[in-house]
């Protein structure tokens, strides 16, 4: 019997893995963006910018191998989504935008610096609820006639999306908080961690009303939760993430440094699993499965190829630059 590989599975799970990438690795650069303004000018604002700067634009990679990956190996449903999502994805962009220009300005003109802090708190809080809404009219749904976009030019935005959106605000700003823990000193450090205490059961209240909305938007998603035998396999995330917003909560009141980070993003993946539980194995959901959107097999395997070799190569430099950079920060260095 020939061996047959499911090129379409195969590619679902290389562009979930660099979108989850991507959330984790810039969901804390954007989050110190969101708390950026709560920071004292000076000694604060700069550990927390210098903390980010060997990996801010680094990290950008994920999301273009995100974005590119599902044009050339889905792009029936990159065809379907980005007419869906238009002014998310172009907010989220110039959000971007304003939050580089911003972060490299800063430290050149010291005397329009405030207006460039305001900038980069603008440029992350706008790509994250970009992102976050972007989320929410996905699992909501997209009107498709012909395998062609058939909605309004507003339907992204509901009550679920901006649910969605301000969930994945207060998980960014989570993320931020935990990192500077880790990589804060003094002052900067003590002020992350009372951040860190109010965001942990904002971003956890977050994940429960999405978590709870879902299921009502599809008797599909109320199945693939509920239904029996597989509620006793899909039970285990809700119960696994209480665990672990459990020894969060600990780990902050015994003030520990590198844990509270670890389990911020322990909570984002169990946020994954959950989001891979409504979805798979539509792309679309409801309307285009994996298989229906998949390019032909000859282009998937023929990039499939080269992945194999940058996809390490990605890994590889990225886990030397945190290697190098590893410890705490300081309030001069990358742009002193």
């Amino acid at each position: 019997m020939p061996f047959h590989l499911d090129l379409p599975t195969i590619w679902a799970f290389i562009l979930a893995f660099a979108i989850f990438a991507y959330v984790v690795m810039d969901g804390f650069d954007l989050g110190i963006g969101i708390l950026f303004p709560s920071f004292q000018v000076g000694e604060e604002r700069d550990q927390a910018m210098n903390s980010i700067a060997h990996v801010w634009d680094g990290n950008e990679t994920w999301l273009v191998l995100g974005g590119g990956g599902l044009m050339a190996a889905f792009p029936l449903a990159y065809a379907v989504i980005l007419p869906a999502t238009y002014p998310l994805v172009i907010a989220m962009l110039l959000g971007l935008l304003f939050r580089g220009v911003a972060f490299e300005f800063r430290w050149r003109h010291a005397a329009h610096r405030p207006a460039w802090d305001l900038a980069f708190c603008i440029g992350s809080i706008v790509a994250t609820l970009a992102q976050g809404m972007l989320l929410g009219a996905l699992l909501q749904g997209i009107e498709i006639k012909a395998d062609n976009y058939a909605g309004g030019r507003f339907d992204w935005l509901s009550p679920f999306s901006l649910l969605t959106g301000l969930s994945l605000l207060a998980g960014y700003a989570l993320l931020g908080a935990t990192w500077l823990i880790g990589k804060a000193q003094g002052s900067g450090q003590a002020h992350a961690r009372r951040l860190a205490g109010w965001l942990a059961p904002a971003t956890l209240l977050g994940m429960a009303a999405v978590s709870a909305a879902t299921p009502f938007l599809s008797i599909d998603y109320w199945r693939r939760w509920f239904a029996f035998p597989g509620v006793i396999f899909t039970a285990q995330v809700p119960l696994a993430t209480a665990l672990c917003a459990a020894l969060l909560f600990c780990c902050l009141r015994q003030q520990r440094e590198r844990l509270p980070f670890l389990l911020a993003l322990t909570l984002f993946a169990l946020g994954f699993v959950g989001l891979g539980i409504s979805m798979f194995p539509f792309i679309v959901p409801e309307a285009i499965t994996i298989w229906d959107a998949a390019a032909p097999p000859s282009s998937q395997g023929f990039m499939l190829v080269g992945t194999i070799f940058i996809l390490p190569l990605i890994l590889s430099y990225t886990a030397w630059s945190y290697w190098v950079f590893r410890g705490k920060t300081s309030t001069d260095g990358y742009h002193a």
